[in-house]
């Protein structure tokens, strides 16, 4: 059973930084492209920071400079460290696991809410 499970979200003052991380189980994790996609009220979903099982990383304009996402590939787990976070950051953010090569898959996380307020 693949399971993504995201954690390390909750409620930040503008400035201020949140880790979040996104635990996997059932998927040959070194071989998947992660990313982190975020969803805002009434907004469609969209890409945030993605890294290749090459370590290859790309990211969102909106976001350079302030957020890094990187991978363990012995804990399975994907994190996101956001800094500087911004009102317009909050939106309920998502994990996401995809291969293409020999074969193809792709799964996502329950997700996990970032609120930037003061």
């Amino acid at each position: 059973q693949v399971q993504l499970v995201e954690s390390g979200g909750g409620l930040v003052q503008p400035g201020g930084s949140l880790r979040l991380s996104c635990a996997t189980s059932g998927i040959i994790f070194s071989i998947a492209d992660m990313s982190w996609y975020r969803q805002a009220p009434g907004k469609q979903r969209e890409s945030v920071a993605g890294i290749t099982s090459r370590r290859g990383t790309n990211y969102a304009d909106s976001v350079k400079g302030r957020f890094t996402i990187s991978r363990d590939n012995a804990k399975n787990t994907v994190y996101l460290q956001m800094n500087s976070l911004k009102p317009e950051d909050t939106a309920v953010y998502y994990c996401h696991a995809a291969y293409s090569r020999t074969s193809s898959w792709e799964y996502w996380g329950q997700g996990t809410q970032v609120t930037v307020s003061s």
